[in-house]
């Protein structure tokens, strides 16, 4: 039988709504989730202007509620996260171990944030009678949602949904980018612009690493004390005035030895910052842009001397079936904090108040809760 799904959907004029969908059965490769808490980062409110109606939502943890006839892996009551990059392994990318730019099934790579194959069948899910798309071939801002098998990762713990719901975008790309894709040596020194929940996962993923100084930059003093709490060594109070971090840059240098820092994340989405990691960083250092800056900027070539290395990840370079088991052994473990980055939940009817919360720098991370 079909189900009604409360959901928030985008209404393609930079609004949304709170409305039901309706949720076919699933095909044999599908499993219907219902979701227990879904994280919000700024890629939520952008996806209100991409132009089309379409589900909100790509972080989020549930409770397996239906499978496919195919499905082997998974069974009703299995506890998930969701993972928006679902790999195909079968493309040149997922092949060479990139499965988080899949050719064929990646919404990012290979959709524009439009359907692809690793999107549930189109219209398994439909929005007053037509068929409607979910954010990120997921959809988590919803009571339930219908995804592909390849979507859910197993959840074999205690932590709180609402924990669990973050992994799987803003920790898993702030952790990932140290771990996987800059691949941070021991005993280095790493500075981290922006403290906002990303960058907060940045700084774990440098603790984790073995970093021996971690210095957060951020014009928030409140957001700087949580830094400190997450794994920050040092901390830096930037002035809004000071153009491309200069002023800072030379602070950095003043605590690594007058060189400038083995690493630098950049994650706060502001295209100005975009080439400020190249300034903090020594010579033969390594500059990171976490944030996914996807507009024209200008660069300084003189920043990139000598030997620098700019990189720009997506999604910390996500293997879900390896890394997201790995993220919550940490948890586990007590070596990753997760409960504590959780600023405010909501209902999914408060939505609005959580993006003007999360706008406003408010939250380290805002999640909406289900019942």
């Amino acid at each position: 039988m079909p189900l009604q799904a409360k959901s928030a959907i985008a209404t393609a004029d930079g609004k949304f709504i709170i409305d039901h969908i309706t949720i076919a059965e699933p095909q044999a490769d599908e499993i219907i989730v219902k979701i227990q808490a879904a994280g919000l980062c700024h890629t939520d409110h952008d996806s209100l202007n991409w132009g089309k109606p379409i589900i909100l939502g790509h972080e989020g943890a549930g409770i397996v509620h239906q499978i496919g006839s195919g499905i082997t892996d998974f069974k009703v009551g299995d506890k998930v996260i969701l993972n928006w990059a679902t790999p195909c392994m079968t493309c040149f990318q997922c092949q060479e171990g990139n499965q988080h730019i899949c050719e064929n099934n990646s919404p990012v790579t290979a959709g524009g944030n439009g359907y692809t194959p690793g999107h549930a069948h189109l219209e398994g899910s439909t929005w007053h009678n037509k068929p409607i798309e979910r954010s990120f071939n997921i959809g988590t801002l919803a009571e339930y949602t219908l995804v592909k098998a390849s979507a859910c990762v197993k959840l074999n713990s205690d932590m709180p949904m609402p924990s669990a719901s973050i992994i799987s975008c803003g920790v898993m790309t702030g952790y990932g980018s140290v771990v996987n894709s800059a691949k941070l040596s021991a005993g280095s020194s790493a500075v981290v612009l922006g403290t906002g929940g990303v960058g907060l996962n940045v700084i774990q993923g440098a603790k984790v690493s073995g970093a021996a100084k971690i210095i957060a930059i951020d014009i928030n003093q409140e957001r700087l004390e949580m830094a400190k709490q997450f794994g920050a060594t040092h901390t830096i109070l930037a002035d809004k005035a000071d153009i491309g971090l200069q002023k800072a840059a030379q602070t950095v240098k003043s605590l690594t030895d007058g060189r400038g820092a083995d690493y630098a994340f950049e994650c706060t989405a502001v295209p100005a910052l975009g080439a400020a990691p190249l300034a903090m960083i020594r010579n033969a250092g390594t500059a990171v842009q976490v944030s996914g800056i996807e507009e024209e900027i200008t660069i300084d070539m003189n920043l990139f001397e000598w030997d620098k290395i700019y990189i720009n990840p997506l999604y910390g370079k996500c293997r879900p079936d390896i890394d997201f088991p790995k993220l919550v052994s940490l948890y586990d473990k007590g070596d990753l904090l997760l409960d504590e980055m959780i600023t405010r939940t909501y209902p999914l009817e408060n939505l609005q108040r959580a993006f003007d919360d999360m706008l406003a720098g408010r939250n380290a991370k805002g999640v909406i809760v289900f019942e």
